[in-house]
């Protein structure tokens, strides 16, 4: 049977479909690379006629809150994107700094029991059974406990293993999707930041990272390339909040194999996989990979039992001591907190774990070259990962080891991985700020 006749009684245009939303409901949207941009635009477009409405929808590629068109929807996010940064930071959307992840329970302060819930979706197999494709998130949760469930339906998604499926008996209303999902924009690097990323990446490979351990890998520019340098390594495993790209390349060639894993043992698991699409053709159907509830895959309290477990972030800045500077410069939002605490928390909890930060030691801001290891962080920012959790911190100049450290050794080691061009001002600011002989 055709999928569109096995759900004919629920099958309907957009516009049709997001009439189940009054003024005064709470709404929870599936986030990043599984944004229902159809179904967002259908909704967006009833803005005069609706108030009240409030949206739970992280890591949006979706711009709910534009310049003259206030009041129809409040907007709640964790992790800023360009779609809503301006926003964010114009104190017009509430931000909401999480790092606590519960296995079935949504993200701290958003609702456990939305009145609507949006979400991309597969078409039905012939068992009637949708596939979230690229990204769980927390989609099984909403799809239980939402009152009206809208899915768009998109025919290239991908299946995976894990909790990544819904029955259509689960969904109220269906649309086809006009529209692709999107992945999150990432800026393209310069000639010198590829050249950065190559350094760190092979110093992180050769002599941080041993055959068999279980890796971790965020999505900061730096961070998300760590697959491609992995290769020459043996029996892998993966457990990670995000698939980054190179990761599947690993699976083929059979260097990440999860063999020695204490948990989900010779599997891939993570909640989204955002990768390019040569390699989502290996994620598709491939039993080695499996996609859970991001709140599941971020719970700290399994992942200190998986052995060996490295985490590898990046930072925006770092300061002299360690503390991580992830998702704001200063008191700009960029981003947000995603995983990256807890990680660093199992990761330090883990037996044989290890927490590596990866950062360019420079960047160029408006042509001037500015230092990312700072005296101390500018005021506003927030500490991602407080430096008790810092293991390693990895620039193009060198490995800073922190465990155990002292105040100045620790500023002793970061200062050998800055750029050459700030070692005099940071010893000196150094000196000032912690009154330690530097």
């Amino acid at each position: 049977m055709n999928w569109r006749e096995m759900v004919s009684d629920k099958l309907m245009s957009p516009a049709e479909a997001v009439s189940a939303v009054k003024s005064g409901d709470v709404l929870a949207i599936a986030a990043i690379n599984c944004t229902p941009f159809t179904l967002c635009q259908a909704l967006y477009d009833r803005r005069a006629e609706l108030s009240g409405v409030r949206i739970d929808h992280p890591a949006p590629l979706f711009p709910w809150i534009r310049e003259g068109d206030e009041g129809a929807f409040t907007l709640h996010d964790l992790y800023a994107t360009p779609a809503d940064r301006q926003m964010v930071n114009a104190g017009r959307v509430e931000y909401r700094p999480v790092a606590r992840w519960k296995s079935g329970l949504p993200p701290d302060g958003f609702v456990d029991r939305p009145d609507v819930y949006m979400l991309p979706v597969s078409p039905p197999d012939k068992h009637g059974y949708c596939s979230f494709g690229p990204g769980v998130f927390f989609s099984p949760s909403f799809c239980r406990d939402a009152t009206t469930v809208i899915g768009e339906v998109h025919e290239n998604f991908i299946r995976t293993g894990g909790d990544n499926y819904v029955h259509i008996s689960q969904l109220d209303r269906l649309c086809e999707a006009g529209a692709p999902t999107g992945v999150l924009p990432v800026a393209p690097r310069s000639d010198e930041e590829n050249l950065v990323t190559e350094v760190i990446g092979t110093l992180v490979s050769a002599e941080l990272i041993n055959d068999g351990d279980t890796i971790q890998i965020g999505i900061g520019t730096v961070a998300s390339a760590m697959g491609a340098f992995l290769g020459e390594k043996q029996e892998l495993g993966i457990q990670t909040e995000i698939i980054t790209g190179g990761v599947p390349e690993l699976v083929r060639q059979g260097v990440v194999t999860g063999k020695r894993k204490t948990r989900h043992q010779g599997k891939v698991v993570a909640s989204i996989a955002l990768v390019p699409e040569e390699e989502m053709a290996i994620i598709d159907g491939n039993p080695a990979f499996e996609l859970y509830e991001f709140s599941y895959v971020d719970d700290v309290r399994y992942l200190v039992q998986q052995d060996n477990l490295v985490a590898i972030n990046n930072a925006l800045q770092i300061d002299l001591t360690g503390q991580v500077a992830a998702e704001t410069i200063g008191s700009t939002i960029w981003s947000g907190v995603g995983g990256q605490t807890a990680f660093a928390i199992a990761a330090n909890y883990s037996n044989g774990g290890r927490s590596i930060t990866v950062l360019p030691s420079s960047s160029l801001v408006e042509g001037e070259r500015v230092s990312r290891i700072v005296p101390t962080l500018p005021g506003g920012a927030a500490v991602t990962v407080p430096r008790t959790l810092v293991d390693y911190v990895v620039t193009e100049h060198g490995i800073a080891h922190l465990r155990g450290k002292s105040l100045r050794e620790r500023a002793e080691e970061l200062i050998a991985i800055s750029h050459p061009d700030f070692h005099a001002e940071l010893r000196r600011e150094g000196r000032r700020a912690f009154s330690i002989g530097i």
